[in-house]
Order: structure tokens, then sequence, then C-alpha cells
């Protein structure tokens, strides 16, 4: 249609939002008058979509359909118009006259503007220029809309007013669908992989008394029967390893994740996240379960293993580069912890390369993790697991028997972000009590992201925690890397946003 593109919007340019939206009233109001109001219809029976008729044109040319959708366009040609509406995965034109409409019903359809939803029922043919259509023989007005589309579907390109109307945003840039649509098969996907790993799907409290399994700031709320604070969970960590010393050997949970942290390109306060655990297992069970869902994952749903993100290329394929913690470092700075075995070598070395460490995290353990986080972590493009990590950053992980001061976790790296993290659970209770006691040093020391003491965690390892495996990792990030979107807020379907000030 081009140019032509409804002269409708070409009038309304010249207006403001105020005065178009009243017209748009208007126009309802008068419909309601002739008892023709279209938010009275409660159904209406669509025979087929869009996508179905185009991807199948020979099987429905010449024969009668219903179709349904949003106007996008329409071009007025006297007592012959064209349409075209959008529905939940297609466009599709439409032909509509008078000599099959009738006077009436016709001159109703002229008075439809950009943005109603309609229903059309006709026969599929194909126009003079091969376009597949629908030849109407009647249109219903399914519902008015009383806010214009802006300025002829390209005037939605600010991000933040996106984010906020991602409703509108889904209407005029048809690569959002698409965006979400990947989202939710990739969830599909790693639901059936694991399904097919023997795991079971569990639900674990959202509303916390103890906020833990994860060092993160929690969110508070209030019970008001129960009169005592809550919080939003942080990780599901603790409840699914319960259910392990309850006899579930594998378990595992998709969920909401509430973090009372900063935002940026990474983090939105609530994400979701997919924590397994797995009885009898290890680290390096975990690094090839995350290797394998990874990889099956991408290739079931992009087709291939290698993909480029952000301009960069990343080959997904398995047998990852895999590193410790310590190698790491030493491959990028020079540097070698191994050779630097007390907290005053390590605060100096810290000093000499001009990292500010606050107090509480004045000691090896914690200055290895700032040097990683500080030097390595955004060079570590392709695939690549950083595993044994420090124990003063990783207070749920059993200890490494050949070096306690490490542990048995990794991470996932891929585009210099993380995107997974597992452990060697620990689990026992004794060091568990201890190492949550420290946690709790620190939180008194003024850290809001250390762990709480969860005494009755503590109960369920002195019950028994057979040797465990566990994985947690952020579905948004890995929907990021599929889709190749720059933010999580790009895939996230309503993300945190700071309220606009009142008019």
């Amino acid at each position: 249609m081009g140019d032509n593109q409804n002269q409708n919007n070409n009038q309304e340019q010249e207006l403001d939002i105020n005065q178009l939206m009243q017209i748009r009233r208007d126009k309802l109001t008068e419909l309601q008058e002739q008892g023709k109001d279209p938010f009275q219809i409660t159904k209406f029976n669509r025979t087929n979509t869009a996508g179905e008729i185009k991807k199948n044109y020979e099987d429905f040319e010449q024969k009668d359909v219903t179709v349904c959708g949003r106007i996008i366009a329409k071009r007025i040609m006297g007592k012959a118009s064209f349409c075209t509406i959008l529905d939940s995965d297609e466009k599709i034109q439409s032909y509509v006259s008078i000599n099959d409409l009738g006077e009436e019903s016709y001159k109703l359809f002229k008075t439809y503007d950009i943005g109603d939803i309609i229903g059309i029922t006709g026969f599929v043919f194909k126009t003079r220029t091969e376009e597949i259509s629908v030849h109407a023989k009647e249109v219903t007005l399914l519902s008015k809309s009383l806010r214009p589309l802006p300025e002829k579907f390209h005037g939605l390109k600010d991000p933040d007013l996106r984010y906020r109307q991602r409703y509108t945003d889904l209407i005029v840039n048809p690569e959002v669908k698409k965006t979400f649509e990947i989202r939710s098969r990739i969830i599909k996907e790693m639901r059936n992989f694991l399904d097919n790993k023997g795991f079971i799907e569990v639900e674990t409290p959202i509303l916390n008394t103890i906020a833990g399994g994860a060092t993160a700031k929690p969110f508070i709320t209030h019970h008001n029967a129960l009169d005592i604070d809550m919080y939003l969970r942080i990780a599901p960590e603790l409840y699914l390893k319960r259910l392990i010393v309850g006899g579930f050997d594998k378990v595992y949970e998709i969920g909401r994740l509430f973090r009372n942290e900063g935002m940026d390109l990474k983090h939105n306060p609530e994400f979701t996240s997919m924590e397994l655990y797995s009885a009898y297992e290890d680290y390096n069970d975990m690094m090839n379960i995350t290797e394998e869902m990874v990889s099956t994952i991408a290739k079931n749903i992009l087709g291939t293993t290698k993909i480029t993100y952000q301009g960069q290329e990343i080959d997904l394929t398995p047998n990852w580069k895999k590193m410790t913690m310590i190698e790491a470092i030493k491959e990028v700075t020079g540097i070698d912890f191994n050779e630097i075995n007390t907290d005053e070598e390590a605060i100096k070395i810290a000093e000499e390369k001009g990292l500010e460490i606050e107090p509480i995290k004045k000691n090896r353990g914690n200055i290895i993790n700032i040097f990683f986080e500080e030097y390595v972590e955004e060079t570590l493009i392709q695939p690549t697991f950083i595993y044994d990590y420090p124990v003063e950053v990783s207070p749920l992980t059993k200890r490494k028997p050949s070096d306690p001061r490490l542990t048995e976790r990794f991470e996932l790296f891929i585009g210099g972000r993380e995107y997974g993290n597992a452990y060697s659970e620990l689990n026992d209770p004794i060091d568990q009590y201890e190492r949550f006691k420290k946690q709790v040093e620190a939180r008194e020391a003024g850290d809001e992201e250390a762990n709480m003491m969860d005494e009755d965690f503590v109960n369920a390892l002195e019950i028994g925690l057979p040797p465990t495996g566990g994985l947690g990792m952020g579905l948004d990030r890995l929907v990021m890397l599929f889709t190749d979107s720059a933010s999580i807020r790009d895939v996230l379907l309503f993300p945190t946003m700071k309220p606009l000030a009142d008019h």
C-alpha cells in the first residue's frame, strides 16, 4: 500500500493527541447510539489466522474464511477499499467494496480507524500483484481503538517508552514479538531437556522468613496476619536441597527471583532463573549438563551452535574451555595467587594495582575474586568454565579436598558475562553452620548481601544430604544471547521501570 496507507492518518497528523482521542470517542458514542457498541461483543468465531492462510494458500484459494485482527493500514478508493489487519502471527490484506457489504455497512467501514480491531468474513484470493487477500463479504467492528498508534507505526523508537508501553511496542515492532516467542521456546526446550534427564519440576516458596541461597540484598515485605517481616526470595537453593534430603534425587525449578540491587543492561530487580540439583553428582557433572543443555537448546531453536552476539562470533559447540579462577587471573594479569598465600600479601598486591577493597573483604579469597571480576571476566568471550572459587565467596559450596581454601564451584562465562553458577554442594552440617556464622558476622559488619543464619537448613543437613551437584542459570541472559539483545529489558515483557512523575 506504500504512501497511500490510510488517508485518515494523514489528517490525524495535523491534530494533537487530545483532539484525535476526542474524535474517536465521538465515533464510539455514535456507534453506541445506533446500538452498535463494539464493546458489547463477547465472542467472535474466527476460523483461521493470517499465517495459516498465507502458508497454505492452495488449500484456501476461493474458500470462505473468517479472520480478525487490528487494522494497521487502510486505503479508501470511493466504492472499493483495501485494508490490512495484523493478528497474532501475520498480517493479511482485505478487499472491501460497497457491492459486497452494502451501502450502510460500507459507509460504517470507512469510519474505522487505524488500530481498530475487526473481524472479516470472505473468500481467499490473490490480487493482480499476487498478494494473498480476503475478499470481504462482511466486516465487524470488535473493539474501538480510542488512542492512536504512534505516528504511522514508526514513532515508538524510544526504548523507555517501548518498555513502559510494551502492548504498543508489540504491535508496531514485529521483531519484538519474535524475541518473546523465542523466549517461550527456550523455556520449553529447557523443560523438555531436564524432564528427559529424569528431573522433576517443583515449586518452592517465594515469600521467605530468611533470605538465603545467594549473596544478594533482598526485598522486604510484611505479613499482616503473622505480624512478621518476610523476604522475596533471592534464590530457591536452600529449599531445593531440602528436597534432596527428603529423597528426591533430581529436582529443578524455573521461576522468578528478586534482588534489591542496581539496574543496568544485565540486571533487573526481578528475573527468571533455573536451578537444578542432582544427588550423587558433583560440579564436573554440572559442567557436562550445562554444556549439553545450552548447546542442545541452541541447536533446536536456532538450528546451529555458532551464533553472533553483539557483533561477536560465539561457538557453543561442546568441549568448552575450562580454567581455574587462579589460572585465568594469571593468564590475563601475570599474577599467580598460588604463590600468594597470606592475606597481607594479597592486600599488598591489590594496593599496588590501585584496587579499593572494603575492610570486610580484605582477605586473600575475596581479593582473588575481585581480581577476577576486575581484569578477567570481560575477556571471556567464548564459552568458558571458570572453576575452583575461594571459600570466602562460596558459603554453600563443598571445599576442594586438595586445597580447603578453595571450593568445587564454577561459573559459566560467554561474551564476557556470567550465565551459570554451579557447585558440589556443601553437605557437612558442621562446616555449613560455621560458614553461616561468618556470613552473619559480615552482615552485622554492614554487608547487606551476606547470608542469614538458617538453622532449619542446618538441621536438614544433619538429617543427611547426599553428595549433590547444583546449577543455577539466568534465563534472561540466555534469551539475550539467543536473540542478540543488548539489554535485559529487551527480553523482559514488563521490565521494572521508575514511575513517571504525575503531571
